[in-house]
């Protein structure tokens, strides 16, 4: 993986000035340099301007990017960060209409593929990526994002200058984008967040391009295209296909994803889908003499702490013990400390440049620094729950019958600690609503559903949109905040179209959660796993890490200097550290009780203070 940035203006000259934009450039690169530690590089020519960093895992000594060929006197250059899972297929075929290639990248194999094909190049496609391509003969830039929106890509418009970076802090670095958020952007953080509305950047003037899509640039404008979306059709396969097809669809993602030239891990959580991706990866190295390395995540004594709850009814522990001896990995046992956990807050904020998922994102960020030191490669086993529909709002009748998105359904735990004045101004339960209806209007219908078949088809469309779009978010940035790539194969576009259109009486036969996936993983997984309880990502249950975080945020509100103090009411703050906390109750999705959600203050402070953010209400 890499990150990306650049600019575009028809109307400028940026060799003119050349050592300025070189500098704004390089400015952007390194702020991104933790996407990519191994290389980088910058491009400028006429109206644009490009800059890379790259982290090596296809083709190590070539390669290098910002990637430019010259045809006919015209130059065609790109920057782009990703895996291409069938760069061969692609690649033969271009070989065969006459193309020379001098390295074994996709990022040359994409570029000729525009070359060859237009913007139709990214219909091809089958991977993870955001990438830009300057034309300068047509004097165009075209930015593009993967179907599934694994990848990130950020944009705005200052003064006729189109800026571009894969994250938020790349856009900082030209002259004048400053953060600044107004009521829009107040309402993501804290009535939607740590999720947000897809396309939106949270920053006034800024977004982000839609999973799917690609935009062109021009002297004309902005011109958006939509290039892959789903549909809504009959299923016809036989119970029996679809299982077949579905573990075909999921094993092939897997040894897809599974190439590279540096050695591969996975994060095993005892679970069925990061145990299946786990299973797969080992079954094909031992075909090569390897040995598979595993990764699983647990917090310092939780083993003594640990309370079972409808949302977290076990431990992973039991069960990756299991799966290690049942595919023979060489396993690591990693543990996240209290306070660790605690002082990641602020590094996870600086990670995805706004507010995020709390510790579960600062744990993360921190066991994804401790695999980089011995992979650049892992696989995980995100996404399943979301295409498969193993989450608890999947099942529950309040949450199917809910109208409003069933991980936040009671929006009173987020104002509890806000003032009244801030609330009146921020109109949360209409920003919320509005936002849903608009949501679920998008999903795509099928008139043979019947009433309750369209509404699954609503709240599997919800989370692939929203809850999934946030999960990955999480794994892009604290893996690659430490130069880790984390590869997604359940979000492989050709398992989440085939996956869409199964009935759910088919997806769950015998009322067995994820049933189907189940099912195709038979073959390589033992019962005791195979149907084993969803446990979500695990949570320290340590008592004293809620008294610090609780310490932290007293600090926080009695500092007059605090850039939060505008949003809270002291009083409801100190009425709400002295109640009991609830653990099985859930603030955002199955894990944010109440030490996520003082947490969450934690990083909406530090974000305010070190991003020196601009309130417009």
């Amino acid at each position: 993986m890499c990150g990306i940035a650049g600019f575009f203006n028809t109307q400028q000259q940026f060799t003119k000035n050349i050592k300025k934009y070189q500098k704004i450039l390089h400015n952007m690169k390194n702020v991104l340099s933790h996407r990519g530690p191994d290389d980088s590089g910058i491009y400028i020519h006429d109206c644009f301007g490009f800059a890379h960093v790259r982290l090596s895992i296809i083709d190590l000594t070539t390669g290098n990017q910002p990637m430019t060929k010259k045809i006919y006197g015209e130059e065609y250059s790109i920057v782009y960060n990703g895996e291409i899972y069938n760069t061969n297929e692609i690649k033969n075929d271009l070989i065969q209409k006459g193309y020379i290639f001098e390295t074994t990248s996709d990022t040359e194999m994409i570029l000729y593929g525009y070359l060859e094909y237009g913007t139709d190049i990214v219909k091809k496609l089958n991977g993870i990526f955001a990438f830009a391509i300057a034309d300068t003969k047509k004097r165009q830039l075209h930015l593009f994002r993967d179907r599934a929106g694994v990848k990130p890509l950020f944009y705005t418009n200052k003064n006729d200058t189109i800026v571009f970076s894969s994250e938020l802090k790349g856009l900082f670095q030209y002259p004048d984008i400053v953060p600044i958020v107004d009521n829009k952007g107040l309402n993501e953080i804290f009535s939607i967040g740590p999720a947000k509305t897809y396309g939106c950047g949270v920053y006034k003037y800024i977004d982000e391009v839609l999973p799917g899509h690609f935009i062109t640039f021009d002297e004309y404008g902005k011109h958006m295209h939509c290039y892959w979306k789903l549909q809504s059709h009959v299923h016809t396969d036989s119970y029996e296909k679809t299982v077949e097809k579905t573990s075909f669809l999921v094993q092939d993602a897997i040894r897809r994803q599974m190439v590279s030239d540096v050695p591969i891990c996975t994060f095993l959580s005892g679970g069925v889908d990061s145990s299946i991706v786990s299973a797969v990866c080992a079954e094909e190295l031992k075909k090569q003499g390897k040995q598979l390395h595993t990764f699983s995540f647990d917090f310092v004594d939780n083993d003594k702490y640990f309370k079972a709850n409808a949302f977290q009814p076990s431990q992973d522990r039991p069960y990756v013990e299991k799966m290690v001896k049942h595919i023979d990995s060489i396993h690591h046992f990693l543990e996240c400390e209290t306070t660790k956990q605690a002082d990641l807050l602020t590094a996870s904020v600086d990670a995805h440049d706004l507010p995020c998922m709390a510790d579960v994102d600062s744990s993360m960020l921190y066991f994804c620094s401790v695999v980089k030191q011995s992979h650049k490669v892992a696989l995980t086993g995100e996404c399943a729950d979301e295409i498969f529909g193993g989450y608890p709002w999947f099942h529950k009748k309040e949450c199917f019958d809910a109208d409003t998105f069933p991980w936040t359904m009671d929006l009173e735990a987020r104002k509890v600690m806000l003032s009244d004045d801030f609330l009146y101004e921020l109109h949360m339960n209409e920003y919320v609503s509005e936002t849903y209806h608009n949501s679920v209007a998008e999903t795509p219908r099928l008139d043979e559903d019947t009433p309750e078949e369209a509404r699954r088809r609503e709240i599997s469309y919800l989370n692939l949109k929203w809850f999934m779009q946030t999960l990955l978010d999480r794994m892009d940035r604290t893996s690659m905040y430490s130069g880790l790539e984390a590869r997604v194969p359940f979000a492989d576009h050709n398992i989440i179209e085939y996956i869409w259109n199964i009935p759910w009486n088919i997806k769950t036969k015998h009322g067995i959660v994820k049933h189907i996936l189940r099912e195709a993983a038979r073959v390589y997984l033992p019962d005791e796993i195979l149907f084993r309880k969803k446990s979500p990502y695990p949570k320290t249950y340590d008592t004293k890490y809620e008294l610090l975080l609780a310490n932290r945020l007293k600090d926080i509100i009695h500092d007059s200097t605090s850039p939060i103090l505008q949003f809270l009411d002291i009083q409801k703050v100190n009425r709400f550290l002295k109640s009991p906390s609830d653990y099985g109750k859930p603030w955002y999705g199955q894990l944010m009780a109440a030490p996520q959600m003082i947490a969450y203050m934690i990083q909406v402070n530090y974000w305010l203070e070190k991003y020196h953010v601009k309130v417009m209400l």
